[in-house]
């Protein structure tokens, strides 16, 4: 319900599903609901002082009889223009906030009331719930009877509004589908749609409230009740911390079981009111006719003709035997002219349309090409064909990826719709690469191997191999589709955690990728891949790293010969010790040779809440030089006059600046799950390689420099990757494998620093 309230009072002590004044019960399901509804109703009627020309309304939930275990109770206090309302108000009040009770009130007449709701559509919206709870049962019907009246005959002028606030809300908190932590309320397809889909239906607009919606939100409505028990608070958030507890609560085998049946229930409700939005639109509009009674009808593609603003079939098409590539050519038209699939059309398709053989028909091959490329109307064109089962008609793997999470903080997506995402995404680099067809493929395929025992990419790749088969592609570009799903992940993992100077690190990558037209398609699926993943998948250091490591990939496959190193500053081999130089995103320092001059450096930048994403550390004629790439931990640059300062100061070995770096160290240390090293024998072409796996936590660099100082470990490079709460930073250590005691003992150091 949206809140009638001019005024908010204090919200009182305990919640009301163990209130012992109230005595509300707890509970999941539609009988719990209403128990608490009919407890809540006889407790406010107890303490309604009765007056003649007074009524208590209930609206929201417990006017829907909807009460959840801890809800708000939302109350209009009306009446007839009596004396002393304002004092019975308080009378009222008063002991519903001292019973624990969240409430949102109004006073108003039943004037007052229709002309908040004239003004306001969520007013509007609420009073279609009004319910009577005491008094003066005849205000209360008085003001039901003629705000639904109102509401039928304004509602078409009031739909844009409304339809306005609604999009505001989706893009707040997201699809309640596709996310593993969404609003049970507020998320699109949760139960504030439901109220909007009531609220057309009760204006005569269409049949929006189906038994699949009603279905569906009742078990929306039965999860908010149990996260609510799980919790023992007001929230609507499934939090992952809840889900399996609730879960359990509900009878369900396990919390990713229970985020599919709500992505499934989300779905119905989001695809009902788009239906809803439509025929509103189609209402208000009064499409043009070609003749009295009958609908324009405009070709838009083979077989395919827009109707009222929806695409549905040509006649000639529905006559005849209907061919396989029928229902992908019409998701090819609706998702490149942005129009809706008719439902009467997805339903004939699902029933009617044949099987596509195996190889697919051209014709299929080049619709489905034609799909994954449309841009912005390929994600509700897609969900649409998903929701009428006939994604599952062309690709049988489907049902395994529909709705499945991804339990990592980074993406935003469950897997279906990130795969979908990624390939409107590549959508944006097809002119950036020779076979577009096979980028858009490849994005769509990717994370095919997801949910599956085993590397994804790996597993993966014959499973993506397998559906470009048979949907028509020759054995060397299915294999290549099996290529780009193995190694999408190989450019981000080397920029990141590798010294892309060294020689070694570019032709290993030049020798997998094995020709410029694959590494075109690899960088395109990796920034697609990363814009669908969500805003921490990707940086401008990021991108910067990937490039640089592209383009020295591109030279070697060109020309046969790895790039040299880029040769370091000129100002940092010449003058006076120490320099200093402060970039956009770069740090470099040149001192007298020593060791430990990185691990002072790191200290010194993670002292002013400086990331380093990349150091690299060097000896030029007995002077060190360590250069950094550098990012504010927490988005605010530092001072660089005090920055410049204290580099100068501890590099020159300044006791003041040491201690402050260790103090700042030791308290900032990681938490979480255990640390792990790992050691790569033949990654560098002069250095052993390891690599630190742990929790993320500020001055991270310099404790664990520090330690393999002290371990006698010299670090030429380091590499740091963040992937959301946790590191894998990769250390370059000068010289050759160390014996099996050495590297215990260094691995031991390092993981007593972290």
């Amino acid at each position: 319900m949206t809140s009638l309230t001019t005024e908010t009072g204090p919200t009182g002590g305990g919640p009301p599903v163990v209130n012992e004044v109230v005595g509300v019960p707890g509970g999941i399901g539609a009988a719990a609901r209403s128990a608490r509804a009919d407890a809540l109703d006889t407790w406010l009627r107890g303490i309604f002082p009765e007056r003649p020309g007074v009524a208590l309304v209930a609206v929201g939930g417990l006017g829907r009889r909807q009460c959840a275990p801890y809800g708000d109770l939302d109350l209009v206090l009306l009446h007839a223009g009596v004396p002393g309302i304002d004092e019975l108000a308080a009378s009222l009040w008063y002991p519903v906030w001292d019973a624990g009770l969240r409430l949102d009130h109004s006073v108003r007449t039943v004037a007052e009331a229709l002309s908040v709701a004239q003004d306001d559509v969520k007013v509007a919206l609420g009073l279609l719930d009004a319910r009577h709870v005491a008094g003066d049962p005849a205000l209360t019907d008085q003001l039901a009877r003629t705000a639904t009246d109102h509401w039928r005959r304004t509602a078409i002028r009031h739909l844009p509004g409304l339809r306005e606030i609604t999009t505001a809300r989706w893009e707040a908190h997201g699809e309640l589908a596709f996310l593993l932590e969404g609003d049970l309320k507020e998320a699109a397809g949760g139960l504030r749609d439901v109220g909007i889909l009531r609220a057309i239906a009760t204006a005569g607009v269409t049949d929006a409230l189906r038994p699949a919606v009603h279905a569906a939100h009742r078990r929306l409505l039965d999860t908010r009740d149990a996260l609510h028990q799980q919790v023992g608070r007001r929230v609507d958030r499934l939090v992952a911390q809840e889900r399996d507890g609730v879960a359990k609560l509900l009878g369900v085998d396990e919390g990713d079981a229970l985020l599919r049946l709500v992505a499934g229930d989300a779905r119905t409700v989001s695809h009902a009111l788009d239906d809803a939005w439509r025929a509103a639109d189609r209402l208000r509009s009064g499409r043009h006719r070609a003749a009295p009674g009958r609908p324009l009808r405009r070709p838009v593609a083979r077989d395919v003709v827009e109707q009222d603003g929806e695409l549905v079939l040509a006649r000639t098409a529905i006559g005849a035997r209907p061919d396989p590539s029928l229902s992908l050519r019409v998701a090819a038209a609706a998702a490149t002219t942005r129009l809706p699939i008719a439902r009467a059309t997805c339903e004939w398709l699902a029933a009617y349309c044949p099987p596509l053989p195996a190889p697919w028909p051209p014709a299929a091959r080049a619709a489905l090409t034609t799909l994954l490329g449309a841009g912005p109307g390929l994600v509700p064109t897609w969900e649409t064909c998903d929701r009428y089962g006939l994604v599952d008609g062309w690709l049988p793997e489907w049902t395994r990826l529909r709705s499945l999470p991804q339990h990592n903080p980074v993406h935003r997506f469950t897997l279906d719709r990130h795969l979908v995402q990624t390939a409107y995404e590549a959508s944006r680099h097809t002119r950036d690469v020779e076979r577009p067809d096979l980028l858009l493929l490849g994005a769509f395929l990717h994370d095919v191997g997801k949910g599956l025992p085993g590397d994804h990419s790996t597993v993966g790749a014959p499973l993506a191999e397998a559906v470009a088969t048979r949907i028509g592609l020759p054995p060397a570009e299915a294999a290549l589709i099996g290529t780009l799903v193995r190694l999408h992940l190989l450019l981000p993992d080397v920029a990141t955690r590798r010294d892309l100077s060294d020689p070694k690190t570019v032709a290993g990558v030049a020798e997998r990728v094995g020709d410029t037209g694959t590494l075109e398609l690899l960088h395109a699926l990796v920034r697609a891949d990363a814009a669908a993943t969500g805003p921490a998948a990707w940086s401008g250091w990021k991108g910067r790293l990937i490039a640089e490591l592209v383009a020295r990939v591109r030279t070697t496959l060109d020309t046969g010969v790895v790039p040299a190193p880029p040769a370091p500053d000129p100002a940092l081999v010449a003058g006076p010790l120490p320099v200093v130089h402060l970039g956009e995103d770069r740090v470099s320092v040149a001192a007298a040779d020593r060791r430990g001059l990185l691990a002072t450096v790191a200290g010194c930048l993670a002292l002013h809440r400086l990331e380093v994403i990349s150091a690299d550390a060097a000896t030029v004629d007995d002077r060190a030089l360590v250069q950094c790439r550098v990012q504010p931990r927490y988005g605010l640059a530092p001072d660089p006059i005090a920055l410049r300062a204290d580099l100068r100061r501890a590099v020159g070995g300044d006791v003041s600046v040491i201690q402050r770096l260790r103090g700042r160290a030791l308290a900032a240390r990681s938490r979480g799950a255990a640390p792990r090293v790992v050691w790569h024998r033949e990654a560098a072409t002069d250095a052993v390689l390891l690599e630190l796996r742990a929790a993320d936590a500020a001055g991270l660099l310099y404790r664990v420099t520090c330690a393999l100082d002290e371990a006698g470990a010299q670090v030429r490079a380091a590499r740091i990757s963040t992937l959301g709460g946790d590191v894998v930073d990769a250390f370059y250590l000068v010289g050759g494998w160390p014996p099996d005691e050495e590297r215990a003992r260094i691995e031991a150091a390092v993981l007593a620093a972290v």
